[in-house]
């Protein structure tokens, strides 16, 4: 009898939390519906872009044809995984994409915190607007005319890049027609583009960093650098973890339109990459082929996701701050 009358209490004591958790919440919605209103419109970008798409994945594991449908298309399992681990493409694109990817993280990473810390230093409000305002306008040009004038700068004729190479004696290289020059081309020229915009989230940070801190480390004798390495860095060091664990999710995901502009015959072994390929076999092939592409880009979809989780855990384990 004891043991089913505290059973029978536990089950009203939940039950009664629960009511008292939904009247709360339906009460705090009738209050505040305005802004659960604005919360939809993500909500609603959310559901139709990003979870309904996840529908189309099934062809990955089909022989889709668009005459039958995704249902009606034959099921093939893991037949087009395997054509793609056994393709010819497959190692150099994954050796492309990799390299890519982790040169374009490791290289770009530290640059807009070094840009940052060095903002945050400056006292002339006009030199320090008009360094944010050159370092961020290259963010807002389009990929299209981004490569334009990468292609211009470097042309080996006019280009203004080999103009100062012969004028401080140097020759001349084809930058666009080696294929080992076209990771330095593509990084660098992206860190160019994206560091000012970048920053300004480690700039958001750095203003919450706690004043006394560096009025103490001024007091103890501390220099810009000293205060910069164990008063700022350890202020933005959580925002760079989550930062860095975000990029770590989309180390395959590189992007195949600045990537596939600056292509050619020419370094076209190098600059293969997942995303080109996968836009090549299912959009500009002439025997369109949506099932294996699809497979393609499942595969590169689930990578990232295990890469993210991963780092997730492993910044977890090491006592920073993780997203989860």
């Amino acid at each position: 009898m004891d043991i089913s009358a505290s059973k029978s209490n536990t089950l009203s004591t939940v039950v009664v939390k629960k009511e008292n958790y939904l009247f709360r919440l339906k009460k705090n919605a009738s209050n505040h519906w305005q802004l659960y209103l604005l919360m939809l419109l993500p909500i609603i970008y959310l559901i139709i872009f990003k979870y309904v798409p996840m529908y189309g994945a099934l062809i990955a594991f089909k022989n889709y044809l668009p005459t039958k449908g995704v249902w009606g298309s034959e099921w093939v399992g893991l037949k087009h995984f395997d054509r793609f681990f056994h393709s010819y493409e497959f190692v150099r694109i994954m050796k492309n994409t990799v390299l890519l990817s982790i040169y374009s993280l490791f290289a770009g990473f530290p640059f807009p915190i070094i840009l940052a810390l060095s903002l945050n230093y400056v006292n002339s409000r006009f030199f320090k607007k008009s360094v944010q305002m050159i370092t961020y306008a290259p963010h807002f040009i389009s990929v299209v005319v981004m490569v334009g004038i990468i292609l211009q700068m470097m042309d080996p004729r006019v280009g203004l890049i080999q103009k100062l190479m012969k004028y401080f004696g140097l020759p001349t290289i084809n930058f666009m027609g080696i294929p080992e020059w076209f990771s330095h081309v593509f990084v660098w020229s992206g860190i160019w583009q994206n560091v000012g915009f970048s920053c300004i989230i480690y700039l958001a940070a750095l203003a919450a960093v706690d004043p006394s801190l560096h009025e103490a480390a001024v007091v103890d004798g501390a220099n810009k650098v000293r205060r910069m390495w164990h008063v700022d860095l350890p202020g933005i060091m959580p925002v760079a973890v989550i930062l860095l664990i975000m990029n770590t999710g989309h180390v395959l995901d590189i992007g195949f339109e600045k990537v596939l502009l600056l292509q050619n015959p020419l370094n076209m072994s190098s600059s293969e990459v997942i995303d080109t390929f996968v836009y090549k076999v299912g959009l500009a092939s002439t025997a369109i082929n949506y099932s294996y592409s699809s497979a393609i880009g499942l595969f590169k979809s689930v990578i990232n996701l295990i890469l993210l989780v991963l780092v997730n855990r492993i910044a977890r384990q090491l006592g920073q701050t993780s997203l989860w």
